[in-house]
């Protein structure tokens, strides 16, 4: 009895078997098969997503710097802004000792005044001259008249050869002031004379007022303002009693309300790139936002061509490599953060538009 049992279990246990098996065969299969239809499926889908885009992770945000320096040479005596401190154009950053400049005001004062007495000088001499040319020329019409009736007496014998001696003599000397009266006129006359380019005032108080203007000029130029709004750096080359040089830059602004996105991308994406086309933005320092923009413009030159040292191929172990051109990024809108010059960015263009 108990081997008819086994026998009748054995059958059972064959039979149903092998309709399971096939079963995980076939799901097996068809797991194999799906797997690498969806690869194949997701990268066709992914190449005609991206086929007319064109990225690049070369690219920074770019912002305008103005850099901020004396135009007179002196000593700073105050400096009323910080590293970071925003500012608005007209806002004063520091100071310029303001007295050497004053001197200079007081010393051009001086020169003015000089000058004015010099000319009432000439203008007074120049009158005196005239008195004189005109007492001269009525002493020549008196000796003429005398030589003239001495000449006469001498004809007719009734006066000495040295009275009329004495008359031409007379007559001469009136006529050698009447010449020096002359000069000095024409030598005042020409000290007062004035030029084509300024009619009508002396060249040396002309010279005097002018230094006096330059000096007001410099003493405006002891307060340094800023020219523009935006953010202050490096400014901690600001010391009080720092000497400042002319030209030499004090700190340096970063217009920070007006950004743009410098983009070098290989000159193999640039067949199908035109100003217009859209641009999609992210950054580095802040993953949660995402902002649209568009090519402002394309680049003249290749980032090697404006180098300090171009590259030189001119030789026999020349190696072609490929090249990035400047394309500017302009900003669609405001973005909700602030923007800092420098940060890294991530451009993704659709070059299909």
């Amino acid at each position: 009895m108990a081997e008819s049992d086994v026998q009748f279990e054995t059958p059972i246990a064959e039979v149903t078997a092998p309709p399971r098996s096939r079963m995980a065969r076939l799901r097996r299969i068809g797991l194999m098969l799906l797997v690498p239809l969806l690869l194949v499926g997701g990268a066709i889908a992914y190449y005609w997503a991206t086929e007319n885009i064109v990225s690049t992770d070369n690219a920074y945000v770019q912002q305008d710097k103005v850099s901020v320096s004396a135009q007179i040479t002196g000593e700073i005596t105050e400096v009323l802004v910080r590293e970071n401190q925003q500012v608005k154009a007209g806002d004063l950053l520091f100071r310029i000792d303001p007295e050497p400049i004053r001197i200079a005001i007081a010393q051009a004062d001086a020169a003015i005044a000089a000058a004015q007495v010099k000319v009432i000088g000439l203008e007074t001499e120049l009158s005196n001259t005239g008195v004189d040319i005109r007492g001269a020329g009525e002493d020549i019409a008196f000796y003429e008249e005398e030589y003239r009736r001495q000449s006469e007496l001498m004809q007719r014998g009734f006066t000495t050869r040295a009275r009329l001696q004495a008359a031409q003599h007379a007559l001469d000397d009136a006529r050698s002031k009447l010449g020096t009266a002359q000069a000095d006129a024409a030598k005042a006359r020409a000290d007062l004379a004035t030029g084509s380019v300024a009619p009508g005032i002396n060249p040396a108080l002309l010279a005097a007022q002018t230094q006096r203007r330059k000096a007001l000029l410099d003493l405006s130029r002891t307060e340094v303002r800023a020219p523009v709004s935006g953010t202050v750096t490096q400014a901690d080359r600001l010391q009080r009693g720092q000497m400042m040089t002319l030209g030499l830059p004090g700190l340096t602004i970063v217009v920070s309300d007006k950004s743009w996105v410098e983009a070098n991308f290989k000159e193999t994406d640039l067949a199908h790139m035109h100003i217009g086309q859209p641009a999609k933005l992210s950054f580095d320092a802040y993953p949660d936002v995402k902002i649209t923009g568009h090519i402002a413009s394309i680049g003249a030159g290749t980032g090697s061509e404006f180098s300090v040292l171009p590259a030189q191929n001119a030789n026999g172990n020349w190696v072609k490599v490929t090249q990035r051109v400047p394309v500017r990024i302009a900003i669609d809108g405001k973005p909700r953060r602030p923007l800092i010059a420098g940060l890294s960015t991530h451009v993704r263009i659709d070059t299909s538009k």
